[in-house]
Order: C-alpha cells, then sequence, then structure tokens
C-alpha cells in the first residue's frame, strides 16, 4: 500500500488548543502570531521556568491586556504553541511526502524522524515544547495534555499521523502501533537531543531503524 497524503495543515489555521478565542481580524492575527513568536523566543532564553506573560506581551510590543483576550495565561500560550508546532511538522512532514511520490511505511517513518530533527535544529522554542513540555513530569496532566483534552501528546500526534499516511496506516491496528511507535521515538530523540545540542547522528539513526523495523510487520487486528 502507499501513502495517499492529506492536504497540508496551515499553521496560521490550525486549531489552538490553548486559545480562548481565536482572532478573525487581520491585525488580531498579526498579534496573536507575534505573542506566539515571542513565546517560542523566549522558551529559548529563559526556559518554561523563567516564561512570564509579561515577558511575552513585551517582547511581543503588545499589550498585556491583549494576551489576555487570546489566552487564559502562561499555560493557555503554551498550549498554542504547541498545537502551532504541530500543524508546522504536519505541513512539513506533508511536504517531504509529497516530494518523495508515493513512499511506503519505512520510508515514511524516515520522513517524520527527519521533519521532527529538523525542527528541533531550528524552529525556535521547539528544543522545549515541541508537542508538550520536553521534560514535563509524568503526573503534570496539563502538560501532557496540551494537544487534547482527551488524548495525551504522543497519542494526539499518532492520530494525525495516521491521517497523513492514508492507505499505509489503514488497518485498525495501526491505531495502538503508531501510539507505540510515537513513546519510543520520543524517548530516544530525546536521549539524542541530550547527548548532543543538534542531536547525536547514531541515536537519530537508530530511532529510525528501531521504528522502521517495529512498524515493518503489519500489527495485529487489535480494536483502533
Amino acid at each position: 500500500m502507499t501513502a495517499q497524503p492529506s492536504a497540508p495543515v496551515s499553521a496560521s489555521r490550525a486549531p489552538a488548543a490553548g486559545a480562548r478565542r481565536r482572532p478573525v481580524q487581520q491585525r488580531s492575527q498579526e498579534r496573536y502570531e507575534r505573542l506566539l513568536d515571542a513565546c517560542a523566543g523566549l522558551l529559548d532564553a529563559v526556559g518554561p521556568g523563567g516564561l512570564t506573560t509579561k515577558e511575552v506581551a513585551q517582547r511581543a510590543e503588545v499589550p498585556i491586556g491583549t494576551l489576555y483576550q487570546f489566552f487564559s495565561g502562561k499555560d493557555g500560550l503554551l498550549a498554542a504553541l504547541a498545537e502551532r508546532n504541530l500543524a508546522v511538522f504536519l505541513d512539513g512532514l506533508a511536504r517531504r511526502v509529497d516530494a518523495a511520490g508515493r513512499p511506503g511505511v519505512a520510508e515514511f517513518t524516515d520522513l517524520a524522524v527527519e521533519e521532527f530533527v529538523a525542527m528541533k535544529r531550528t524552529l525556535p522554542g521547539f528544543g522545549h515544547l515541541d508537542f508538550g513540555l520536553v521534560d514535563a513530569l509524568p503526573s503534570s496532566v496539563e502538560d501532557l495534555h496540551m494537544l487534547d483534552a482527551e488524548l495525551d501528546n504522543n497519542a494526539a500526534v499518532a492520530l494525525r499521523l495516521r491521517t497523513i499516511g492514508g492507505e499505509l496506516f489503514s488497518a485498525p491496528g495501526y491505531a495502538l502501533a503508531l501510539r507505540v511507535a510515537m513513546e519510543c521515538a520520543d524517548a530516544v530523540l530525546k536521549l539524542a537531543f541530550r547527548a548532543a545540542p543538534d542531536g547525536d547522528p547514531q541515536l537519530i539513526a537508530e530511532c529510525k531503524r528501531l521504528v522502521r523495523s517495529y512498524l515493518a510487520t503489519p500489527p495485529a487486528e487489535l480494536a483502533g
């Protein structure tokens, strides 16, 4: 079977899980995006613990009251940025899949890892907050459910990957298999970026090999 990717998800139109409301007017949209850009930049400068809504508003040159029109606070701001990060990732992956033609499961998973690694290396704030806080404690329910109130972050990403993969992952068992693959890839890639600022190449290669091997055999027909 071959992949039939869905249309790319625009980062600017993607629903923001942490947003109070989505701005409609162009000026408000620009302010909204500036706030997310400022949040990403400050994550690199001070880390999640040092981030404040006041500093985000100052960096974005937006009144603090405007920030609170869009977001409930720091947690809502981070959740909206995580959702935008996911939209950017899905857009990038969809473009890679389109350029590859009709990739199989192995190539699709390699492309997904490569897009994630590229974002880790270049996208502001992504090292601290990819699709959820990178160093969040397992007990932090809010941090693990930034993208969806019902699903944890990795489960939400796996669901979107299954949609992009189309026929590749249509078997019911892939609902669980992609969830497991996400957990494995997440753990190994965290290790790779702890080992080296740009990600240890050997560990990145092992991540690809692990996920490729695991998904190479169609999963059992589990309820999805």
